[in-house]
């Protein structure tokens, strides 16, 4: 996108916005092109704007059609604040359509309420990446005043497509709300998953687990391909994530999919802290420490389970375009959300997930010094039951941690307890795109290999930093995902999360037990 590699690195992503608007906008001017200074200042989603966003005159497709012709895709789920009550409906449609609704009912014969939805429109002008000019419209309904564990039978439209229509009762989707108290569940995650065959399978083996939501922990589409947060990354195309949503959609339009977001999550051109295009995507719950500057930060309950979505860009010293965007109120928050968590009477489990690896021996990233530094003292001050990780493109999962050592080593089958031995974490970014390496033997379920210590490296300020470590238990190099069950139990009895790694073939890799005594 036309910053030089050498300028780029040095450069803040907030820098980098700054450089390629003023760029792009020289540039147009001075070759006369159809884009125009105001069109590229009013070209891209801002967040707590109108959402209809200015376009360039005369360009093709910009005018509203007949809504008769345009089909609703890319259907996602995201919970609100509240999962009990409180759902968002996302999708897109091609063109610009008139009047966007959706329709909700307890019975796909009763979808007598109908719900305005939100527009936001996403402009990339040609020249900011792969593409030509490219509008994509997302549309987004917020529900409110639901009932806790009641499935829901829904449709999205707008004017001229009606999902009530005898003739459109194929396109209905369901959701079911959390419950009102403590109930078994399931839950599944990954990260980096990109488009892709594999990603495909993965997909559909995720549907069959019939998860209650699903976690995914960073760079999701892949729309910007390098990953570094820099504008000169000419590979950028916003048309991927058209491809994502609508392969993602079988799983998505029935299941919350609740994502972190990862480095190739920064893209630089929509907004200063690279998040504008996901602002326009996704309707994340709204609690969070900083909307303006992290809104991919969030938590949410489900049953006994508390979720924590954080953003590891705000502390990476690998990849350092967002690092300290926060300020540190990021961590702050954090400490806030575990030490409520861990004090409610209702919550036995917090799981945490984020991009960037706490724990990791990959060839490739490895771990984040920052993520060491920062966060995983709170996690062992708070007994965090389980982190889960993408980035690093495989499977790995630690012993019990404690203090950066091995408290208690932990085979596959084994069975940890929070309370007094440690932390687990679990790297699962082996959703669909290329994958990395070892450089140990792999050692998974049918085909251990135990080995005393890898040679690795983390990543600090100064660099690289080599390591050897103990506590990589399990290491297998395949496209996988995790189903997590979670069992909870009366007071003073262990409730359990079930953790297990499943391959893309359907087999299972790995599998233990986190156990905590039931409040």
């Amino acid at each position: 996108m036309g910053v030089p590699e050498r300028l780029a690195e040095r450069m803040t992503m907030a820098e980098q916005h700054e450089y390629l608007r003023a760029r792009f906008s020289r540039r147009t001017m001075i070759r006369g092109g159809a884009v125009t200074l105001g069109a590229v200042a009013g070209g891209a989603f801002v967040p707590g704007a109108t959402a209809q966003a200015a376009v360039p005159s005369g360009r093709p497709g910009t005018e509203i059609v007949d809504g008769a012709h345009v089909a609703p895709f890319g259907r996602h789920l995201a919970y609100g604040t509240d999962p009990r009550t409180e759902m968002t409906v996302s999708w897109q449609v091609p063109l610009a359509v008139k009047k966007p609704f959706i329709r909700i009912g307890a019975h796909p014969t009763d979808l007598s309420r109908k719900i305005d939805a939100e527009v936001r429109t996403l402009f990339t002008p040609a020249g900011v990446g792969a593409s030509g000019n490219h509008t994509q419209y997302y549309v987004h309904a917020r529900l409110s005043r639901l009932k806790p564990g009641r499935t829901y039978y829904y449709g999205v439209g707008h004017q001229g497509f009606d999902p009530a229509a005898p003739h459109l009762l194929g396109t209905l989707g369901t959701f079911t709300t959390a419950p009102a108290r403590k109930e078994p569940f399931t839950f599944t995650a990954f990260g980096d998953e990109g488009v892709s065959y594999h990603a495909l399978a993965n997909n559909s083996l995720l549907l069959g687990q019939n998860p209650a939501f699903h976690l995914h922990a960073g760079d999701i589409a892949y729309g910007d391909p390098a990953g570094q947060g820099r504008t000169d990354d000419t590979g950028f195309d916003s048309r991927i994530w058209d491809q994502f949503l609508a392969q993602t959609e079988s799983v998505a339009k029935s299941v919350p999919w609740m994502p972190a977001y990862g480095n190739h999550d920064m893209e630089a051109w929509y907004s200063p802290n690279g998040y504008g295009g996901e602002e326009a995507r996704w309707t994340l719950p709204d609690n969070g420490p900083d909307k303006k500057n992290l809104p991919g930060v969030y938590s949410f309950v489900h049953g006994n389970t508390a979720v924590i979505s954080l953003d590891a860009n705000d502390i990476s010293f690998e990849i350092p375009a967002n690092l300290g965007i926060s300020g540190g109120t990021q961590t702050t928050w954090l400490e806030a959300q575990l030490k409520k968590y861990r004090a409610a009477h209702d919550i036995d489990f917090i799981v945490v997930f984020f991009h960037h690896c706490a724990y990791c021996s990959s060839t490739s990233h490895a771990s984040e010094g920052g993520v060491r530094q920062e966060w995983v003292p709170l996690f062992e001050k708070y007994t965090v039951d389980l982190v889960i990780n993408g980035h690093n493109h495989q499977y790995e999962r630690t012993d019990v941690i404690k203090g950066d050592k091995v408290t208690k080593k932990l085979p596959i089958g084994g069975t940890a307890y929070p309370e007094t031995e440690g932390v687990v974490y679990v790297t699962a970014g082996a959703a669909g795109r290329s994958l990395y390496a070892f450089s140990a033997p792999l050692s998974y379920e049918g085909n251990e290999h135990d080995v005393e210590s890898v040679a690795s490296f983390v990543n600090v300020k100064g660099g690289k930093q080599n390591e050897t470590v103990a506590w990589s238990r399990v290491r297998y190099l395949d496209y996988s995902f995790l189903r997590v069950d979670v069992t909870p139990a009366p007071k003073g009895r262990l409730a359990t999360l079930t953790v297990r790694g499943i391959a893309e073939d359907g087999d299972q890799v790995d599998h233990f037990t986190v156990a905590r005594r039931a409040k």
